[in-house]
């Protein structure tokens, strides 16, 4: 479930660079306050300055970004908002144009409160059209948002994620159909497991392209479940063919019954050890779709040693945000941040 950033826990000299998206993030916080749950979900990172010591991201050089989405497009994907809440009766590909925090017209980087913009989509016929071949093969970063989320604020936060990691290779950003209102639950994770079978499209088709060299998927929330289904079609459609091409899998506070988690991760084996899960025990947003889904325990609110018995590597979050969430921790915090790009950087399991 997407968190919110509150004014209240959030330092004097962060709360101006939350960017776009922050009022409906703190419109989340004073509603779940009135709905009386403990349920308040307000914002949870930690926003930090200081980034990362990695090379440049290839996205502050060449601002492009890959657009897959199953959302319905909106004025023919020309103008904002470019894409809706509805779902599509077929899967859409896009360039999507954004604009750095140092690139701005009156950039305010300098003193911290610059930030990612996205300036327009340019639909494509095919996902070939935004990886062509030649030279080396480059390796994907597939980010998949989470609950109550715009296309908008799914773009940027891809965008801001392969910032922060300092990403060498393609950003993509896979968008399903949120409504992206809070009470709107039911509806976007019946949307998520919809979408299902398009992101195993989408899978298939980068690791069939000589273009693409490892594909890292990172999700969030309620986008871990439907990356977790997706994954599990492709591996038994393709077996072990598939598995040299991808690379690091990050669940960031995944949204997932256990049991369910814990039974697909035993139908793909070989995928199991490239599989980094972020937790917190304090993640209230979890604790909220718990309680949602009668009781049952979220595998990104699980014990750190139920995970690791799957032979995942399981990073416990829960000292690691100052908020009252800590649910999206993975797009500001430093120590995270290090965490996904070294799983990225770590060969293949199998391989030296």
């Amino acid at each position: 479930m997407r968190a919110v950033r509150q004014s209240w826990g959030v330092r004097p000299h962060e709360a101006a660079a939350l960017g776009r998206g922050s009022g409906r993030r703190l419109a989340l916080g004073a509603l779940l306050a009135c709905a009386l749950l403990i349920l308040v979900l307000p914002g949870c990172a930690s926003l930090t300055s200081s980034a990362a010591p990695f090379d440049a991201a290839k996205l502050s050089r060449n601002p492009t970004l890959i657009v897959a989405t199953t959302r319905k497009p909106l004025n023919g994907a020309r103008a904002r908002p470019w894409f809706g809440t509805e779902r599509a009766s077929a899967l859409t590909f896009a360039r999507g144009k954004l604009v750095p925090p140092d690139d701005g017209r009156f950039s305010l980087s300098s003193i911290g409160l610059g930030d990612w913009s996205l300036e327009g989509v340019e639909p494509v016929a095919r996902l070939s059209d935004l990886l062509p071949p030649g030279g080396e093969p480059r390796d994907v970063l597939l980010y998949v948002h989470g609950f109550n989320t715009t296309f908008e604020t799914a773009a940027l936060d891809a965008a801001r994620l392969s910032d922060g990691i300092r990403f060498r290779g393609e950003t993509m950003v896979f968008s399903w159909p949120s409504k992206a209102k809070l009470f709107d639950y039911g509806y976007d994770r019946e949307s998520a497991m919809w979408s299902r079978d398009e992101l195993e499209r989408v899978l298939s088709l980068l690791i069939a392209s000589p273009a693409v060299g490892r594909i890292h998927v990172v999700a969030h929330s309620v986008g871990t479940m439907l990356s977790m289904e997706s994954l599990r079609q492709i591996y038994a459609r393709h077996g072990m063919a598939i598995t040299d091409k991808i690379g690091a899998v990050i669940f960031a506070s995944p949204d997932i019954d256990m049991d369910v988690f814990t039974s697909s991760v035993e139908r793909i084996p070989p995928l199991a050890p490239k599989i980094t899960v972020v937790t917190a025990t304090n993640d209230r947003a979890l604790a909220v779709a718990g309680w949602l889904a009668g009781g049952t325990t979220r595998v990104g609110a699980a014990e750190k040693s139920q995970l690791e018995k799957l032979g995942l590597r399981v990073i416990d979050a829960s000292a690691e945000g100052w908020g009252l969430i800590n649910h999206d921790l993975f797009l500001s915090n430093d120590h995270i941040r290090r965490v996904i790009r070294g799983a990225m950087d770590s060969p293949a399991p199998g391989h030296s």
